[in-house]
């Protein structure tokens, strides 16, 4: 029976119909990738197109509304509703200066009608449309959002935006303007007991302290955040780290002495730091600075990066250290 199967025709037939799906040449699809991907953009323009038109549409409607008299109704009302419907048409579209724009008008509106939280919010999201192109609006924007969530007490909200504001300086390379909102950022995280927010702005005044060559300033917060620390159990492991940077800001100082006394004062605070690679770390940089032995210090550099890979601003802050001991080489060679 199994002969028969194999010799009838219509299993031959099968086969062939098999053998040529496996083994036949493709036909090649008449839309490839490359036209699959033309076709993608040419639509994703054309919604964006379609997505700006309706935008300025609903812009133009929010303005007659907003100039129109007020017979039936609340003008503002329709025009916030309006100038949202056109914010959101205009993110659609990837125009974000439009968007931020219009999410301003929407907090106008939403001004006129004493709803403080949602100018508030609106703001917000105007700030985060003039990201995409302009730190300066974004700026503003987020400012007149804190400054309306102070108002109302709001200071979880306003430390945020705070700390926002902070970072968009720290981006435009505008240091101390930076650690202006950063530390108003903390102050206000830790009237409401966001003590971990709070640390979190308070290193980036540290951070950027430093950079600003604001050593002593540096120092003193590391050194706070330190203490804080090891009083948290989930916090101890870190107290290593915040004496190291402490640490690197005393060699930045220049004043051996001042380094050998902070050492001290590391090993009362913290009994376990004398046992870590970090104390090592700062004690061997200290006796090489002390040594004015440049191949020295940056053996111990090398070694130490070897372990623990250093991160942006400790290689700043140790060039400048080993720039100083340069310098001290030069002089002593000349005099």
């Amino acid at each position: 029976m199994l002969t028969n199967l194999i010799l009838s025709p219509k299993f031959n037939r099968l086969l062939l119909t098999f053998y040529h799906s496996l083994f036949s040449p493709k036909k090649k699809s008449e839309f490839s990738p490359e036209v699959t991907e033309t076709q993608r953009e040419k639509r994703e323009e054309e919604t964006m197109s379609a997505s700006m038109s309706r935008a300025e549409e609903l812009e133009k409607k929010a303005l007659r509304r907003m100039n129109s008299l007020n017979i039936f109704g609340s003008k503002y009302e329709d025009a916030a509703e309006l100038f949202s419907q056109s914010a959101n048409q205009f993110k659609l579209a990837k125009s974000w200066e439009r968007a931020g724009s219009a999410f301003v008008k929407l907090s106008n509106c939403h001004l006129k009608l004493d709803s403080q939280h949602e100018a508030a919010t609106a703001y917000a999201d105007a700030a985060k449309c003039y990201k995409k192109t302009s730190s300066k609006g974004a700026i503003s924007c987020l400012e007149r959002a804190m400054d309306i969530f102070l108002d109302l007490g709001r200071y979880s909200q306003a430390a945020k935006y705070c700390k926002e504001i902070g970072e968009l300086y720290e981006q435009d390379q505008d240091h101390e303007k930076a650690i202006m909102y950063f530390e108003r950022a903390a102050d206000y995280f830790e009237t409401q007991d966001a003590t971990s927010l709070a640390n979190q702005c308070k290193l980036k005044v540290a951070e950027l302290s430093a950079q600003l060559e604001q050593y002593q300033k540096a120092i003193a917060i590391y050194e706070e955040i330190a203490r804080y620390s090891l009083g948290v159990n989930l916090l101890k492991y870190g107290v290593r780290g915040h004496l190291l940077n402490a640490g690197l800001c005393q060699l930045c100082r220049g004043d051996v002495v001042a380094i050998t006394n902070a050492l001290e004062r590391y090993e009362d605070l913290d009994p376990t730091f004398s046992r870590t690679r970090e104390y090592k770390f700062l004690s061997d940089l200290a006796a090489a600075y002390d040594e004015e032995d440049v191949p020295k210090f940056t053996a111990i550099v090398k070694e130490f990066d070897s372990f623990i890979k250093l991160d942006s601003w400790k290689v700043t802050v140790l060039l400048r250290v080993k720039n100083d001991l340069k310098a001290k080489e030069l002089e002593d060679d000349l005099t």
